[in-house]
């Protein structure tokens, strides 16, 4: 008999997109395994009109699939591991995380234009508070603007004029296949992107065999890299009203985590790196955050 697995998923097009991309990869070391997609609308899915920060936060877009895991109408959940908070709820686990897709953030205009390019008072368009502090801090001249729903509503409202330019992660770009929208990406260290940011986490209940997780879609390396992230956002109690943070590098056996720290007023930021062991990055993750604390 074939093992069934029922993956919960939002239903946004990048959602299915990515739960699919994690299907393709247990299919190809376990051919015989069968799927049912099972949609969810979350909270942050219909509550469109305002800033995340001020409605709950990142785990809006998470907790109808956390329920139903938790009642067992699904086996694993597909995330975007940037979406998830610093805590768990009591009984799950991230099983397993796919390799890291392009973390940066990416920048789309109507006309084409740079960040340098654009006018003063340009409208920038965002829903992230990260991203909105550390825009503004190299062009300090531009209108940030909310800016929420899915990518391809988010790329119409632009098209539309509603909007100058606006901000996404190129990870969702290149898994739409839209990265050809993107008029400049942000190097890490002119933006340090989310926690997290471009990596798919497959949320299980804990006790569960997912060794068929761990021989296929798992990937080490963006393991001990999101480890270094989560660590340092844990540390630092952040949660989506806090402009945080932080980006983890690998090379060879060494490991380098970039943080990103703003008051909630946004008056006050810190930014800084650590390098150590890569099988040290909950540790380094947990320094790094001790150090911007002291630092602001």
């Amino acid at each position: 008999m074939k093992r069934r697995i029922r993956i919960g998923t939002r239903e946004s097009k990048l959602a299915i997109v990515q739960s699919n991309l994690v299907i393709y990869e247990i299919k190809k070391k376990f051919p015989d395994y069968e799927f049912e997609l099972i949609g969810f609308k979350t909270q942050g899915d219909l509550l469109l009109d305002e800033k995340l920060d001020k409605i709950g936060g990142k785990g809006l877009f998470i907790k109808e699939l956390e329920n139903a895991l938790l009642n067992h109408t699904i086996d694993m959940a597909v995330h975007s591991m940037k979406d998830m908070p610093a805590e768990l709820p009591e009984g799950l686990t991230i099983a397993a995380v796919s390799k890291r897709e392009d973390p940066r953030d990416a920048l789309i205009s109507w006309d084409g234009k740079t960040l340098d390019q654009l006018e003063s008072q340009a409208v920038v368009g965002t829903s992230s508070v990260r991203r909105e502090v550390q825009l503004q801090q190299l062009r300090h001249d531009l209108v940030m603007k909310t800016l929420r729903g899915n990518v391809p509503t988010r790329i119409n409202k632009l098209e539309n004029r509603e909007y100058d330019a606006i901000i996404l992660a190129m990870a969702g770009l290149k898994r739409l296949g839209l990265e050809n929208k993107c008029v400049q990406c942000f190097e890490i260290d002119q933006m340090i992107p989310a926690v997290g940011q471009g990596v798919l986490g497959i949320e299980t209940r804990k006790g569960e065999d997912v060794e068929y997780l761990l021989e296929s879609i798992h990937d080490e390396e963006a393991f001990l890299a999101v480890s270094a992230e989560r660590a340092y956002l844990l540390k630092l109690n952040g949660n989506c009203s806090t402009p945080i943070a932080a980006h983890a590098v690998i090379e060879g056996n060494r490991m380098k985590v970039y943080g990103f720290l703003a008051s909630e007023d946004k008056t006050e930021t810190c930014r800084d790196w650590i390098e150590g062991g890569k099988h040290d990055a909950a540790s380094l993750g947990e320094k790094l955050a001790e150090r911007i604390l002291r630092n602001m």
